[in-house]
């Protein structure tokens, strides 16, 4: 087991996979069906278990995000269930959800727009007593992927929609305690890792010439579905961490915005209150 972990991270770095080990560990307990810190346990497996472990680093090594080949992806408490046409929720935003966490009173209504796999929202569903979780989303391929993670939360609602429309979830109009979003938002023309240009749906990533195509009607719909005093947190690119928080304030519903960083230091999102 030893050697054939040590191949294949080998394998994985000059493919220019980020964490090579880790991810050569992480496939090797996926094929074993134990957890990552048994492995050292472990001396030998069977060949079929060995060809088919060659076989998932093959994938890696070809740029195929680990999630995909794992068929999940962690976040903060929950696994959640990933694979194309669905854009493969970050660490960093563990951070924003776990802000929304913070802010969910019991009985409270939230709303995660861009959803995505559901990741927020099914964080919100899973570690607070919201009373709604409503979870919005347009693209049809990701609607597939937010069903089946949302599915097992009572308190949570699947809505087939687009940020960008302002009557979105108008039966809400100020009664929204607490709206979270991830929307696409790195600039067109950005280079990414070969992860996210081949299998990130580019619609889930990029958010205009600027990046803010679809941050702008998030906030006009944020102020339009908060309650009086009801916070709302919009991730957004690291460039942007003097342009979010100056739109939240531009707009002029909003009191309290105040910019966050994310475990590197680089602005990662802004919050804010309805006013």
């Amino acid at each position: 087991m030893a050697s054939a972990l040590a191949a294949a991270a080998v394998d994985l770095a000059k493919a220019g996979v980020a964490s090579p080990r880790v991810d050569a560990e992480l496939l090797a307990a996926h094929v074993l069906g134990v957890f990552r810190g048994r492995l050292p346990l472990i001396d030998t497996i069977r060949a079929a278990e060995l060809t088919r472990f060659r076989e998932l680093v093959e994938q890696r090594a070809r740029r195929i995000p680990l999630q995909h080949l794992l068929g999940t992806a962690a976040f903060r408490y929950v696994e959640l269930a990933v694979g194309d046409g669905v854009f493969v929720p970050r660490p960093e935003t563990e951070l924003l959800a776990g802000w929304g966490v913070e802010r969910t009173m019991p009985g409270a209504v939230v709303v995660d727009l861009c959803s995505g796999s559901g990741a927020i929202a099914v964080a919100i569903a899973d570690e607070t007593k919201a009373g709604r979780v409503i979870a919005v989303e347009r693209s049809p391929a990701a609607l597939t992927w937010l069903r089946r993670n949302t599915a097992g939360y009572l308190v949570a609602e699947v809505v087939a929609g687009d940020v960008t429309d302002p009557a979105l979830l108008s039966e809400l109009r100020g009664s929204v305690d607490v709206l979270l979003c991830n929307p696409p938002y790195v600039p067109d023309g950005t280079a990414v890792p070969a992860e996210v240009s081949g299998h990130d749906p580019a619609e889930a990533v990029f958010g205009g010439d600027d990046g803010l195509e679809i941050i702008r009607p998030v906030i006009e719909l944020a102020a339009a579905l908060l309650k009086p005093g009801g916070s709302v947190g919009i991730e957004h690119d690291d460039v942007h961490g003097e342009a979010v928080p100056e739109l939240l304030r531009a707009d002029g519903r909003f009191i309290e915005v105040t910019a966050h960083r994310d475990l590197t230091g680089r602005p990662r999102y802004a919050t804010a209150r309805r006013r």
